[in-house]
C-alpha cells in the first residue's frame, strides 16, 4: 500500500477532525472517515474517535487506546498487574481508573472498562510508559493492586491471613514482589480513597511481614 498523509498520525487514537488537517481538500470528512474504515485502514473506537489499523501498519497498543477512549484515566488492576508479570492469567479486557463516572466500551479491539475514583486519589502511584513511539499512563504495581482491592467485589480479606489467601489462591499473585513494594503509595491510597477499605491496611501489614525477612 502506498503511504499517504494518514501515516502521519502514527499509533495514537485521533478524533475525526484530525482527518481534516491531513486531507484538507476533502469537504465531507465524515464520508472520508467511513471510506477509510471500509477500506480497513482505520478502526472506529467510539463516536468521533478512531485509530489506524494494524493492516495499515499501526502498532495497536491497548493501554494507549484506553487512555484516549475515556479520560482522564490510567490503566490499572489486573491489566497492569499482568503487564508487570505479577499475575499469570491473561486479562480479557483493558481495565482503567478514571475521575469520571464508571463506564464500559465495547470496541472492535475488545472491551475497555473504567471504574470511578476521586480526584485526590487519582494521581497517586501512576507513571508514564513509552511504547512504539507513544506514551500512556499506567498504575505502578502498588497502585494497581490497591485499586483492585478497593474495587474487588465479594472479596473478604479483613486480616493478613485472608488477604494472603486471596492473593495466592485467587490472583496467583507473585508474592516475592511484595518485598519491593513502596508502602508509602498504599498509605496515600488508603488516605484518599472514597471508600475506606481495611484490605489496604491489611496489605500494608502483609508487606511489612514480607519485608521483615528480606
Amino acid at each position: 500500500m502506498k503511504q499517504d498523509a494518514l501515516y502521519q498520525i502514527g499509533n495514537t487514537p485521533f478524533p475525526c477532525s484530525v482527518l481534516s488537517s491531513i486531507y484538507p481538500d476533502t469537504k465531507q470528512i465524515s464520508d472520508k472517515a467511513r471510506r477509510l474504515e471500509q477500506e480497513g485502514r482505520i478502526i472506529r473506537l467510539k463516536r468521533g474517535l478512531y485509530v489506524r489499523s494494524a493492516e495499515d501498519g499501526a502498532t495497536l497498543i491497548p493501554s494507549l487506546i484506553a487512555n484516549h477512549i475515556y479520560g482522564p484515566s490510567y490503566v490499572s488492576m489486573q491489566t497492569a498487574l499482568r503487564y508487570y508479570g505479577l499475575i499469570p492469567e491473561r486479562v480479557y479486557e483493558t481495565q482503567s481508573m478514571t475521575t469520571k463516572h464508571s463506564r464500559t466500551f465495547d470496541t472492535p479491539l475488545g472491551r475497555f472498562s473504567y471504574l470511578s475514583c476521586s480526584a485526590d486519589y487519582f494521581p497517586i502511584g501512576i507513571r508514564q510508559e513509552q511504547e512504539a513511539g507513544a506514551t500512556y499512563l499506567i498504575a505502578t504495581p502498588e497502585k494497581a493492586l490497591c485499586d483492585l482491592l478497593l474495587k474487588a467485589a465479594g472479596v473478604n480479606a479483613s486480616n493478613v491471613k485472608s488477604l494472603r489467601t486471596f492473593l495466592e489462591a485467587d490472583l496467583r499473585f507473585e508474592m516475592d514482589a511484595l518485598k519491593d513494594f513502596d508502602t508509602g503509595i498504599l498509605t496515600l491510597c488508603h488516605k484518599h480513597a472514597l471508600v475506606k477499605n481495611d484490605m489496604i491496611q491489611q496489605l500494608i501489614n502483609l508487606i511489612a511481614d514480607e519485608q521483615r525477612y528480606v
